[in-house]
């Protein structure tokens, strides 16, 4: 196992710029587990595995977002890390992006959307302090002062999740000897059980639609995907 550097680093800056992105800068929507995963992958040269680890978040968290006073899960930082492991124990596999790898990575790192939640939490005192420290800086007229405060105010967000992306980046080099240790049962089982993963995600997103008729359209959703999923593995298979 040869730990590649660059990837891990690569994984840190863009963790870091779509938590920034999340909270204060920008906000056009690359933070969506879609986006942050599918770019996660291309700067990890395995968009495969962002594409698919994406579109499987996307669904789950569009099913399961909370509105209202409460702190919803961190979507990206579960989207950013997950990507990144399942794209560095690629690498380390060196034979490709597989339902196995993707099915592995979802599963160790699916409760990251917890752990960013309480990163939340822990930051949001810091840059609610800040904040009104800027917002006093301006109504007093020293402008350049309350911009420099509101970019510490961001630095947080950027370092922290930054560098749990990068750990899970980490992670996915020392994953790769338990994958190679697993029974061939097992690994066919982590195969499979993608299509039963992405029907589930598929079923919670119509589900969390509050449409008329949405635990029918979850149960069609969910078979869609199951069928397109298995006509895929089927087709590799051949």
């Amino acid at each position: 196992m040869s730990v590649v550097w660059t990837q891990v680093a690569l994984a840190g800056l863009w963790g870091g710029f779509v938590a920034l992105e999340r909270k204060a800068f920008l906000q056009a929507m690359l933070s969506r587990p879609l986006v942050a995963s599918t770019v996660m992958g291309a700067l990890l040269n395995d968009v495969p595995s962002g594409l698919a680890v994406g579109l499987l978040l996307e669904l789950f968290f569009l099913g399961t977002a909370n509105l209202g006073a409460a702190l919803p899960e961190n979507d990206t930082l579960a989207a950013t890390g997950t990507s990144a492991a399942a794209a560095t124990l690629t690498a380390a596999t060196g034979a490709g992006s597989t339902p196995a790898i993707w099915s592995l990575a979802v599963l160790l790192f699916i409760g990251l959307g917890r752990v960013g939640r309480r990163g939340d939490r822990l930051l949001e005192g810091y840059t609610a302090r800040l904040a009104r420290v800027a917002l006093s800086s301006a109504e007093a007229g020293n402008l350049t002062r309350a911009m420099r405060q509101n970019l510490w105010g961001m630095w947080p967000h950027f370092v922290l999740y930054g560098a749990l992306t990068s750990l899970c980046a980490l992670a996915g080099y020392f994953v790769e000897p338990l994958l190679e240790a697993l029974p061939p049962a097992v690994v066919r089982g982590l195969a499979w059980a993608w299509p039963a993963m992405a029907s589930v995600a598929a079923a919670i997103a119509a589900q969390g639609s509050h449409a008329r008729r949405a635990p029918l359209y979850a149960a069609l959703g969910a078979a869609a995907v199951t069928v397109a999923v298995v006509f895929v593995l089927l087709q590799e298979h051949r």
